[in-house]
């Protein structure tokens, strides 16, 4: 991993791009957009980049793809013959349910796809928002198949602990995709419903730190997200029917004033949640 493209230049992408950078990687940029390759190039952060991927590819040995779902099978099926032979792509999906075996299915077999996981996204988009700093003791797991090798498993590990990465693991696609729909998906789901429970913009004056912290993500990109949650759609609508009985249930302690069980109840997600508690600054791989 020597040259570096990035394939959309967002917030994830142009933050692997400053982080990359700084590393001394050879790091080059691919977007839709002419007006946000400018910005990269302004902001130092790529060698050099295109809104044409023709111009870009056959520079690099290591592709990073941080697309929408739905767009990187295409852009693989469009461009893999222009790949210079023996390169790496990593992709940074949300799900990886449908999304690396279709693309294994018709990758080169010279080719290789080891799909990754960067734990830290954030609510907001676009270039101006990247932030290398945001990898820094964030998890980051990898989602390996057979056909990897591991040489390569251990390669992009060790990329992982130069980015400053906290916890490096790896998850099979249905681990993966299961742990990403309680700690992400459901989350989520959770916010935007709170958010629309009803219209609550007269109560911002009275707001709190409880209220900001658990809507923060209900600010949210409803493109990406519509095609996250569709991709593990089985898996969402079991955690979210699990949460259903989960409220209820609380909901019929409440009507009923039953305080032992409402106490039970704190008390079981208050010794849940500590195990939760992040610890900064440690850097570990398994």
């Amino acid at each position: 991993m020597t040259n570096i493209a990035i394939i959309g230049l967002g917030l994830m992408g142009a933050s692997f791009a400053k982080k990359l950078t700084r590393l001394n990687y050879n790091v080059y940029g691919i977007d839709v957009s002419k007006q946000t390759i400018d910005k990269a190039k302004e902001l130092k952060i790529i060698i050099d980049g295109s809104t044409n991927p023709l111009d870009v590819i056959s520079k690099c040995d290591t592709f990073i793809f941080c697309l929408y779902p739905t767009k990187i099978l295409p852009w693989i099926e469009v461009y893999q013959n222009d790949i210079p032979k023996n390169s790496l792509l990593m992709d940074i999906s949300g799900v990886k349910t449908n999304i690396v075996k279709p693309i294994q299915d018709v990758l080169r077999e010279d080719l290789e796809l080891l799909s990754i996981h960067p734990m830290c996204g954030r609510e907001s988009r676009g270039i101006e928002f990247s932030d290398e700093t945001i990898f820094k003791g964030s998890n980051f797991i990898l989602v390996p198949t057979q056909k990897n090798k591991n040489e390569t498993v251990e390669a992009v590990k060790e990329l992982a602990n130069k980015m400053e990465f906290g916890r490096i693991c790896t998850l099979s696609i249905e681990e993966h995709d299961k742990m990403i729909g309680f700690l992400s998906q459901l989350t989520h789901v959770i916010a935007v419903s709170l958010m629309n429970t009803h219209d609550n913009a007269h109560l911002v004056e009275y707001t709190g730190d409880s209220f900001r912290d658990l809507t923060r993500i209900a600010k949210i990109n409803e493109d990406l997200w519509t095609e996250l949650f569709i991709m593990n759609k089985d898996i969402l609508l079991d955690e979210i029917n699990q949460f259903i009985d989960s409220i209820s249930h609380f909901r019929d302690s409440l009507e009923q004033e039953d305080t032992q069980e409402m106490k039970r109840l704190f008390i079981q997600s208050t010794k849940r949640r500590d195990k939760f508690n992040k610890t900064d600054g440690v850097t570990k791989i398994i």
